[in-house]
């Protein structure tokens, strides 16, 4: 009998994140552990009209690159720079992407040489580029979400029952009947947080882990309340790509590919990081900043509302909507926000604000010790 938790999960992913309408192709990328999840994801996709196909890793820890253990062990250099022929077709056609991060081990490519990773992002870049294209002109919905596994859960220093209860909670389907009025009640509170800040020119962050000025005129925020995430909470834009000025201390460890990076410290000037230090992890930070000429500018500036996720559990799509804080990102941003800076990767840290910090809009207050001031 499947889980009804797992089944609820299909429901809002295909109904409300995807919003899957007959004739829709979508493609479901996931590892084996979700196998539980990529059946019922195809039955409701089914019922809904769709068409789904598959994409399953046996060790993937990013299906759309192929990037798991090994392919990057025994790739030569030229099979590393080999574009993605399949997910390129599948990213520039499809009308529908459901991704399901379930790794069964988190460290497969702990040990590996940034230099490769840094290779085989690149020759996916056009990829990356796709989805933010086509998904800002409503033409390719997609969502990322997570299956629970003992993985992830040791990760997050939790049993598997515990991290289950822990996830399902999160994404509002361990108990709910409808998720969807939730996420549809998120949605609507922190749109009042939106149309605050919307039309303002300066965002100013200020606390003992940040010094920071960026610009935000012209930029649009968006709402995220399980559109692309699942599960969800924040509000997000992309800032003017010179603008950043000052400096972050991220307070939370960063997780590339299965590597740890802790301790980062990013100075901006005139939108570009030109300071980069790390008390772990240096050697990544720095060869991952220089993927291309986009790594080293803002593509993601927001502010993480999800209050339900009370841990820090090493993953970012948990990670980066712990209430309290705010996160950037370096490299792509999301063309819908007005932001065009283009790269090879995507890559969030984050920064608390619950204590002796503030935001400041325009000179006003806006935000202070993780509450909104309005």
């Amino acid at each position: 009998m499947t889980d009804p938790r797992i089944d609820r999960m299909a429901r809002l992913l295909t109904g409300y994140s995807v919003g899957v309408r007959p004739g829709d192709r979508v493609i479901i990328e996931a590892e084996v552990a979700a196998e539980p999840l990529v059946r019922s994801l195809v039955e409701h996709v089914l019922k809904a009209g769709g068409h789904p196909h598959l994409l399953v890793s046996f060790e993937g820890l990013d299906m759309m690159s192929g990037m798991d253990a090994t392919f990057m062990t025994y790739a030569n250099q030229e099979q590393l720079e080999q574009p993605a022929p399949f997910m390129d077709l599948a990213y520039e056609t499809f009308e529908g992407r459901i991704r399901i991060h379930s790794a069964s081990n988190t460290k497969l490519l702990a040990a590996m040489p940034a230099e490769r990773i840094r290779k085989r992002r690149g020759a996916l870049k056009s990829v990356l580029a796709t989805q933010f294209d086509r998904g800002q002109r409503g033409e390719l919905r997609w969502v990322t979400t997570l299956f629970p596994t003992q993985a992830y859960a040791q990760q997050a220093d939790m049993s598997l029952e515990g991290y289950e209860k822990f996830v399902y909670q999160a994404n509002h389907v361990q108990e709910e009947d409808d998720p969807v009025v939730y996420w549809q009640g998120v949605k609507k509170e922190q749109q009042k947080a939106i149309d605050v800040i919307q039309g303002s020119n300066q965002v100013e962050v200020r606390g003992p882990n940040c010094e920071l000025k960026l610009s935000v005129k012209d930029r649009v925020f968006l709402n995220a309340s399980g559109d692309h995430n699942m599960p969800d909470g924040e509000i997000y834009t992309g800032p003017v790509e010179d603008s950043a000025d000052g400096w972050v201390r991220f307070t939370y460890p960063a997780v590339y590919q299965g590597q740890v990076v802790s301790g980062i410290r990013l100075g901006f000037k005139e939108g570009r990081v030109v300071e980069a230090t790390a008390d772990k992890g240096q050697e990544l930070l720095t060869t991952i900043l220089d993927t291309d000429a986009g790594s080293r500018y803002l593509g993601e500036f927001a502010i993480g509302t999800n209050f339900g996720i009370d841990r820090f559990t090493g993953n970012i799509l948990f990670d980066e909507k712990i209430g309290g804080s705010f996160h950037m990102a370096v490299g792509a941003g999301y063309p819908e926000t007005g932001n065009h800076n283009q790269s090879a990767i995507h890559w969030d840290m984050i920064c608390d604000l619950q204590q002796d910090s503030e935001i400041l809009v325009d000179g006003s207050l806006f935000y202070k010790d993780g509450a909104f001031q309005f």
